[in-house]
């Protein structure tokens, strides 16, 4: 039995980890070390958008010893991740080529939406009650060092989730210099977020009842709550019990009755708010702490990928609903929504030996159909430019900050001119792989959205081949289409110069 042995490192606010875990496909994964340093990364980077040389050469000290650490246990594979605490440097290209010239490892920079996609992976792989869990109402919290991301599930699928800048590193850094102007400091955190959290509920809990509320991380577990260990469930009783014998104490009383440094305890009051207030939002009863974080799920996308193990849960399905959640906010038309994709998809499908694309682009395709509508809801004159700044704007789980901008940009070249690529570069910043990535998708997508330019679904069934260089599209429509095929004769001409191949339309039956 061939066993792989794989690194996790997640840089975060304020701490650096790695567990070590070795898999196979007969155990999957499993966790055979985990290691932790405190540095507080996020101090430098919330307050002024840098760190500052001393930081930055302990960061590299300590990726070092985790080098060593991954020698000594015959780590073949590794991946190095950063959150917010790199996410957010003014410059932090200049910070990861550091690391890599004094360590060798390089580092990957998450966003918001992998971090917490990611996060989630693990309660699925490591929780066998999860998957019962989400057939109700259930939230996710992850409290970080700089934000907070809530996910909704209800009936097996995620149906939102949203960031908020509300980690409590940021807060602490916020309202350090007011803590010492009241002895009632959980109030004062609780009135900072406090509008936070109404327009949260006002705009994402219509209508939503929640009756599991799970909590990411080990940051309770290792700190006030650690007698229940290996429990994971904190019924509300106990956690409001605990809150009111700790929530007036010092950070170094804190620290001193745990074991911790003062600057890690200074944590524990704005953790302890945030969830007393979520607990109360929702109306739960139990708390449910699993014990895992980023490290587990980057792990499990690993061990995912590389089929050491199969996930019972659709993920790709959730970045779907996610996708088709936003599409609805915005008021798309559902059932042109539907057939368009339909269309790409045949057309996607039927065209693979040319085009070379795999299943993740077959994921940005689905998803660019399910958002090149939703700039209407701004304005109907300009629809491309408006759904590429609401696609920008919003945070699509799952998917990296490279590939939302690929999506973006499908959509708002499905009606617009598509430039060159030193043109579009200037303004995205695109490499020339995604460059080359827009145009395929994007001569689908026009293809795809103007065979049902009516919005009447007329095209019953569309039959494509592929022969030689030539892709024949045969129309099956017992309704009138001329205005289909009119409309997609201008369309072939864009669609041939990025495949290379020649483009016929017909309708079933017909010369």
């Amino acid at each position: 039995m061939a066993v792989t042995t794989f690194a996790a490192i997640d840089i975060g606010s304020y701490e650096v980890s790695m567990k070590i875990f070795e898999m196979s496909r007969r155990i999957g994964f499993r966790e055979i070390n985990d290691v932790r340093y405190q540095l507080e990364l996020g101090r430098g980077t919330y307050a002024a958008g840098r760190l500052e040389m001393e930081t930055v050469d302990e960061l590299c000290e300590i990726l070092n010893d985790f080098k060593r650490m991954m020698a000594d246990f015959g780590v073949e594979s590794w991946r190095a991740c950063a959150t917010s605490s790199l996410r957010e440097l003014k410059n932090p290209t200049i910070i990861l080529e550091q690391i890599y010239q004094r360590t060798g490892i390089r580092v990957e920079i998450l966003s918001n939406a992998e971090q917490h996609f990611l996060g989630y992976k693990s309660i699925a792989a490591i929780e066998s009650g999860f998957k019962k869990a989400i057939q109700k109402g259930t939230a996710i919290l992850d409290i970080g060092g700089g934000n907070l991301q809530v996910s909704l599930f209800d009936k097996d699928a995620l149906v939102l989730t949203q960031s908020i800048r509300m980690g409590s590193l940021r807060i602490r850094q916020r309202l350090k210099d007011l803590e010492k102007t009241t002895p009632h400091y959980d109030r004062l955190v609780e009135e900072f977020i406090r509008n936070d959290l109404m327009s949260f509920q006002r705009l994402y809990l219509k209508d939503k009842e929640i009756a599991n509320l799970i909590l990411m991380g080990d940051f309770l577990t290792d700190t006030i709550f650690q007698e229940k260990s290996g429990e994971n469930i904190i019924t509300k009783t106990e956690f409001l019990k605990k809150y009111d014998s700790i929530v007036n104490m010092s950070d170094y009383d804190l620290a001193d009755s745990m074991g911790l440094e003062p600057e890690y305890a200074s944590l524990i009051i704005p953790n302890m708010v945030i969830i007393r207030n979520f607990i109360e939002l929702f109306q739960t009863e139990a708390l449910w702490i699993p014990g895992v974080s980023l490290l587990d799920g980057i792990a499990y996308d690993y061990a995912e990928k590389n089929k050491y193990l199969k996930s019972a849960h659709n993920f790709e399905n959730d970045i779907l609903v996610a996708s088709r959640n936003i599409a609805r906010r915005y008021s798309s038309g559902k059932d042109h929504l539907t057939g368009t994709c339909d269309l790409a998809l045949d057309i996607f499908d039927s065209t693979k030996k040319i085009h070379g694309m795999g299943k993740r682009e077959r994921l940005l395709l689905q998803i660019s159909v399910l958002l090149h509508d939703c700039g209407k809801y701004i304005s109907m004159t300009d629809v491309a430019e408006y759904s590429y700044q609401i696609i920008m704007a919003t945070e699509i789980i799952g998917l990296s900050t490279e590939e939302r901008q690929v999506i973006a940009s499908v959509v708002r070249y499905n009606t617009k001119e598509f430039g060159c690529y030193e043109e579009i570069n200037r303004e995205t910043a695109m490499s020339r792989e995604e460059y080359l990535l827009t145009a395929k998708l994007a001569a689908i997508l026009r293809l795809a959205n103007a065979m049902d330019r009516s919005h009447y679904q007329k095209v019953k069934a569309l039959n494509v081949k592929l022969k030689d260089r030539t892709l024949y599209l045969i129309i099956d429509s017992v309704k009138d289409v001329s205005l289909e095929l009119g409309l997609l004769k201008d369309k072939t001409e864009f669609f041939e110069s990025v495949f290379g191949i020649r483009l016929l339309m017909k309708r079933k039956g017909r010369a």
